[in-house]
């Protein structure tokens, strides 16, 4: 065994595999809100709770919102999917699940926490997670496997 790679690994991770990650970090999370969104427009009462909840957000045009942000879930999810305007779909998915953060993931915490435990419960939250995951995505790229890439190397 060589422990000098192990180490380096240990330390450095693999940049080799770094491709994979990406893939299967932007295949997932698109195809979770490309479903999402889906079910959404497409299933009946679908908006429902996203119209509920943005009512209860005092959000404007609660029922147009509500199928505007599955729209935005089904586009960007499915173009992130397969790679495609991967950093457009992110930043639109990003600012989605910002929103989504300020207007109704924030008042599910438990009031009256210290800072520490309410900073531990806010990210364990997993639109906050989901906007980390778009973070990471818009400034790594959409990865080797993806339309994007092929697009590029065709420049």
């Amino acid at each position: 065994m060589d422990w000098k790679r192990l180490l380096e690994f240990a330390l450095l991770g693999s940049s080799h595999l770094e491709p994979y990650a990406i893939l299967l970090v932007r295949v997932s999370i698109g195809l979770f809100f490309a479903i999402s969104g889906a079910n959404k427009l497409f299933v009946a009462g679908g908006t429902k709770p996203v119209y509920d909840t943005l009512v209860k957000a005092k959000i404007p045009f609660p029922r147009q919102t509500a199928y505007f942000v599955s729209a935005v879930e089904f586009i960007a999810g499915s173009l992130l999917t397969v790679g495609f305007l991967s950093a457009a779909a992110c930043v639109a998915l990003l600012v989605d699940m910002i929103v989504a953060t300020l207007t109704s993931a924030i008042s599910t915490l438990p009031k009256g926490l210290s800072p520490l435990n309410w900073l531990d419960d806010f990210f364990y939250l997993p639109e906050v997670l989901y906007v980390l995951f778009f973070i990471w995505l818009i400034c790594s790229g959409p990865g080797n496997f993806s339309i994007d890439a092929w697009i590029a190397g065709r420049l």
